[in-house]
């Protein structure tokens, strides 16, 4: 499948819906069924700092870091849709942001080693070449600059509860693997209506990037948020799941 296909895709995708995902998946949010960063802190205080985001979306996170008094704000996004919402959004709280829509793995007009944080919110794994992504990420950076993504567990998309109810083979409520770990080919996933294009990347996969960018990786957080762990009446399918394994991950480096 080309590359550019699927980035086509996508975009076709996000620019039809934009509107249905406006707001979701933001900070202090980082995932779905995930602690937030009100519980990990990994930005810290960006007073005066300098913050791209890729994938911005919406603008919610962008917000949440105007919010914070961060200095200056840059968004990207593959969708006019997403960043016409950015923009209005952004406004309406009386904030501006300087915003590029173009797919990530592009060369962009974004300075080098300019940035104090980098982060993408449930994004990064939408790219098609992430080693590329990350060696840019790595030049809008600053020496010590701080990279944040957050993306499914890529056990999200291997594990499934059985649909078989014969106690002598399999107990009720019980996942099963009903995709390889080791699978990185991309697929396509129905979505209202439409469809879209992944693939699920090993967790080595993410890390062996990062360390040949020259990231340092800080934290890796994979952990279900203590209000789903501890509940007794959200007995959903994902709740359920949360419980047993993480839904999403989180990562935090630094360029050396």
């Amino acid at each position: 499948m080309e590359n550019n296909n699927i980035t086509q895709n996508n975009k076709t995708y996000w620019d039809a819906n934009a509107d249905l995902w406006f707001g979701t998946t933001a900070l202090p949010a980082y995932g779905v069924k995930f602690v937030t960063e009100d519980d990990l802190h990994l930005f810290g205080d960006v007073s005066g700092k300098k913050m791209l985001e890729i994938c911005c979306g919406s603008g919610h996170s962008l917000k949440y870091h105007a919010d914070r008094n961060a200095a200056e704000l840059w968004g990207v996004d593959l969708s006019h849709k997403q960043i016409e919402n950015a923009k209005a959004y952004l406004k309406e709280n009386g904030y501006t942001a300087k915003f590029i829509c173009a797919p990530m793995e592009s060369d962009l007009d974004i300075p080098t080693n300019y940035f104090d944080y980098v982060y993408s919110i449930y994004g990064i794994g939408w790219t098609t070449d992430l080693q590329g992504t990350f060696n840019k990420i790595a030049s809008y950076l600053k020496k010590d600059g701080i990279f944040i993504f957050s993306w499914h567990h890529t056990l999200n998309y291997c594990v499934a509860w059985s649909c078989d109810q014969r106690k002598d083979i399999l107990e009720q409520n019980q996942l099963i693997f009903n995709r390889s770990y080791f699978d990185e080919a991309y697929f396509t996933m129905p979505v209202d209506d439409s469809e879209i294009i992944l693939c699920n990347r090993k967790i080595s996969t993410y890390i062996n990037a990062l360390a040949r960018t020259g990231f340092a990786i800080e934290q890796m957080i994979e952990e279900t948020d203590k209000k789903t762990m501890e509940s007794v009446e959200d007995d959903s399918d994902k709740a359920k799941m949360a419980r047993m394994l993480p839904i999403s991950v989180c990562f935090k480096a630094r360029k050396l």
